[in-house]
């Protein structure tokens, strides 16, 4: 997003303890190094969560208070009859004591009730107490019906968890509609806000956050991201909605620095350490340590784009347009070979979406296609640079795929994104364009979560977008209490494959809605 604004336990948290009696519900675990905390049993007081699950597997995540192994038991009912364990790793200070076990062989379609058991290593018997939750495998059959939601921007333009609205209650809005799973489009840290106790909205009233000793600074060595990536978890609506329902995971810029890009060097007197891949690096090694990404591993190797295939009805295309772009520019290049997928990430995706049989394709877009992101007076942060004539610079990876998606006959494209701050849709239509060698298709704008709202930017014409809805602020970072916060559902029919996408804000109201028909090219 291009536009900004300037362990927990006793000693982390004073900067939060106006917050008095109307304090969340947070974990009572002590925040001290777990390798400080050793007498008693093993902790997972962060809770749990089930990231990349497909028709027969997933990956459950926890983390403990000290040095533990970590088991899994999974059952059909909650009364864990039947238990069938998985024995994971010992969690210790080289992952920040997080660690992901991996399921497989899951009956398709079927609700899991599992539970995370953290043992002493040098003593299997001493256990801690479990953790439980649950989660829905992908259908394995046609004729069952898909939801799920998508949204992103967590904690930002210091906007952090105020217990006396509730915390970030919009998770609690979402966990009630029962979705198969959520899509968190990026930008789920804010590295770069810290988040200060108390903030004076323009009406006089106090916005209080919690914050601990990593949030009030920006994050830039690894503990300090660890903290960053801990701090959401301080939130029990949060903790609450991970145990129920999966999640699909990307990142964008602000888990690192506002609009970064590989080689940057960044301008910010607020930074010691300004090379922008070295603060990647360390972010991207604690995103695999508090995700479950089946293509990242807790050395911060791997990949962050992937494809999740929920069965027949749906597969996930997860992009980075983060780690492999060019750096921002003006975007006037008429040869981009880079552009902001990189060459190797494009060539898999072409291929990948070829190959899938899924009757849905979501691409998952951690930066909008045609809406004009600025980085600055003269670059730009996305894709569309402003000008409305034939592709140019990153436009050109776009133009590319496009063409590679009528041509190849790929049916069920569908665009999710989020970013801007706002919620939007856009339909994109070569008769509108100057670029026509496309079919028609759709892209949808949500979040935040629990960040800044921001005013509506431009439309860049190349690829022909008209914009059927728009709601966003009237003037820029309006705070969570004055701005309602936004997430996207979708809705796909196991009957007729008709994919209905409905664009909600906090509390669960409907904002608009588009019905999209199953087996076509272009919609």
């Amino acid at each position: 997003m291009a536009q900004e604004s300037g362990g927990f336990g006793r000693r982390s948290l004073l900067r939060g303890a106006a917050v008095g009696s109307a304090a969340l519900a947070l974990p009572t675990f002590s925040s001290a190094a777990p390798a400080q905390a050793r007498s008693g049993r093993p902790g997972a007081g962060w809770g749990v969560q089930v990231g990349d699950v497909t028709t027969s597997s997933g990956l459950v995540w926890a983390r403990s208070d000290r040095p533990a192994r970590m088991v899994v038991q999974t059952a059909a009912t909650e009364s864990f009859r039947h238990a069938r364990s998985w024995t994971g790793p010992v969690l210790g200070p080289g992952t920040d004591f997080t660690g992901v076990t991996s399921l497989h062989g899951l009956p398709s379609g079927e609700q899991i009730h599992y539970r995370v058991l953290l043992a002493d290593p040098d003593d299997p018997r001493r256990t801690g107490e479990p953790v439980a939750g649950t989660f829905r495998t992908a259908p394995a059959g046609r004729r069952a019906d898909v939801r799920f939601h998508w949204s992103g921007d967590l904690a930002g333009q210091g906007w952090g968890i105020n217990p006396e609205r509730g915390g970030y209650r919009i998770y609690e809005d979402m966990r009630r509609r029962n979705p198969d799973f959520f899509l968190c489009s990026g930008d789920n840290i804010y590295a770069d806000n810290p988040i200060t106790d108390k903030v004076t909205l323009p009406d006089g009233r106090i916005w209080r956050n919690v914050t601990t000793e990593e949030k009030a600074k920006v994050a830039e060595t690894l503990a300090e991201f660890r903290g960053a990536f801990r701090y959401n978890l301080l939130d029990d609506n949060l903790r609450r909605f991970n145990a129920q329902v999966p999640t699909i995971t990307q990142w964008d810029d602000h888990e690192v620095h506002n609009n970064w890009y590989p080689g940057q060097l960044l301008d910010d007197d607020r930074y010691t350490e300004k090379n922008a891949d070295v603060l990647s690096a360390r972010s991207l090694r604690a995103f695999s340590e508090y995700f479950p990404i089946r293509t990242l591993r807790p050395d911060g190797h791997g990949r962050v784009y992937r494809v999740v295939h929920h069965g027949p009805l749906l597969d996930v295309f997860v992009l980075d347009m983060r780690r492999y772009r060019n750096a921002n520019s003006p975007g006037r290049q008429t040869d981009d070979r880079q552009g902001i997928l990189g060459a190797e990430q494009l060539r898999w995706l072409k291929r990948e979406l070829s190959c899938s049989r899924a009757v849905w394709k979501v691409i998952a877009s951690d930066m909008p296609l045609g809406l004009v992101v600025p980085d600055g007076k003269t670059n730009f942060e996305a894709v569309a640079q402003g000008d409305p004539g034939a592709p140019l610079g990153r436009e050109l990876q776009l133009a590319e795929l496009l063409r590679h998606i009528k041509h190849d006959r790929i049916t069920g494209t569908l665009w999710l994104t989020t970013d801007v701050h706002y919620t939007s849709a856009q339909h994109y239509a070569p008769e509108r364009a100057a670029f026509k060698d496309f079919e028609p298709f759709w892209e949808f704008v949500s979040g935040p979560l629990n960040a800044g709202g921001f005013q509506a930017v431009k439309l860049d014409g190349t690829f022909g977008p008209e914009q059927p809805f728009l709601k966003a602020p009237d003037r820029a970072n309006t705070s969570p209490a004055e701005s309602p916060q936004n997430f996207g559902e979708i809705d796909i029919d196991g009957g007729s494959g008709e994919l209905t996408v409905r664009l909600r804000q906090e509390g669960g109201r409907m904002l608009f809605s588009k019905t999209l028909q199953p087996g076509r090219v272009g919609q």
